[in-house]
């Protein structure tokens, strides 16, 4: 599929089309102890690799239960305009289990209240099991320009060209990455030689953009770039390592909210081992600016 037929599928999604906001829309239950929040939530077999929940999704439905949680606390105990303008900057994830789409529950605990940092820790519960724990820091977005900014996305241009493949029925990773239901997602083939049956460098690059309703939400396209910024395929399938690659863990940073627009999202590693890998992804936006970025440790995928 060329950029044009991407853009033309685009003008035709409904305006008010976010299903990326039924991720982050919780609702509050009853507390089972003093000091814990408790929120149910739906995640649809959309955002799944395969059959299981795709784990930035988890993340980003995890920072909104806990944004959720923070915001009332500080309105509880009196806080102040400038705590409860905090976000999610960073989150430390570990992923305990692989849950199924469908209902979850998070299960949250304020840390920290402080003047410019707070901590949150988030549990997402499936079945009466943690499956995901992860560990939020909350602080100010960055909202000025930077004084030093390297150049992050190098020749990639800020929309996919006509030679970038659109993740459908055509591509073998539109078959298993369902994100793409939910979502614009194109891949770079230039860096993606995997798809072509060769073996590269373990980089990969593709372009990503919520759809209409997401978009027009801040603080549903922020999450939704930090759900962006755990998108890429793991990178040693360009040395022909196929399959599923458990992470042991990630690390995701958010810096700022991202200009309308695609977000182009690049995923380098140091080194493939024989048995784990590490993969940094960062996530620029359409002005170039750099809004989030990961790095993860995972296991290779074994051949069978």
């Amino acid at each position: 599929m060329t950029t044009e037929s991407i853009v033309e599928r685009e003008q035709h999604v409904d305006a008010g089309d976010a299903p990326f906001s039924r991720v982050c829309a919780v609702t509050e239950l009853p507390s089972q102890a003093p000091g814990v929040g408790r929120y149910a939530g739906h995640i649809d077999p959309t955002w799944t690799i395969g059959k299981k929940l795709h784990g930035g999704t988890m993340v980003a439905g995890s920072a909104a239960a806990a944004t959720e949680w923070l915001r009332r606390t500080i309105a509880e105990q009196g806080g102040t305009p400038e705590q409860a303008a905090m976000f999610p900057i960073a989150a430390s994830t570990d992923f305990l289990g692989a849950p199924d789409a469908g209902e979850v529950e998070y299960e949250v605990r304020t840390r920290k209240l402080g003047r410019q940092i707070c901590l949150v820790d988030a549990s997402l519960i499936q079945n009466g099991r943690t499956l995901v724990h992860t560990a939020f820091t909350f602080s100010h977005l960055d909202d000025t320009d930077p004084a030093y900014s390297a150049d992050h996305a190098g020749d990639m241009p800020a929309e996919p060209p006509a030679h970038a493949q659109a993740y459908d029925d055509e591509n073998p990773m539109g078959k298993i990455v369902h994100v793409a239901q939910g979502s614009s997602v194109a891949i770079d083939p230039e860096w993606a030689r995997f798809l072509s049956g060769e073996k590269s460098e373990p980089r990969l690059r593709l372009w990503i953009r919520p759809l209409a309703g997401d978009e027009q939400d801040p603080d549903v396209s922020a999450f939704f770039a930090m759900m962006a910024a755990d998108m890429s395929p793991p990178v040693p399938m360009n040395l022909g390592h196929f399959g599923w690659a458990p992470t042991v863990q990630m690390t995701t940073y958010l810096r700022r909210r991202p200009a309308p627009g695609w977000l182009r999202v690049i995923a380098v590693s140091r080194e493939v081992g024989g048995r784990m890998f590490d993969e940094d992804q960062i996530v620029v936006d359409s002005t170039g600016a750099i809004i989030a970025q990961s790095r993860q440790l995972a296991l290779v995928p074994q051949p069978r």
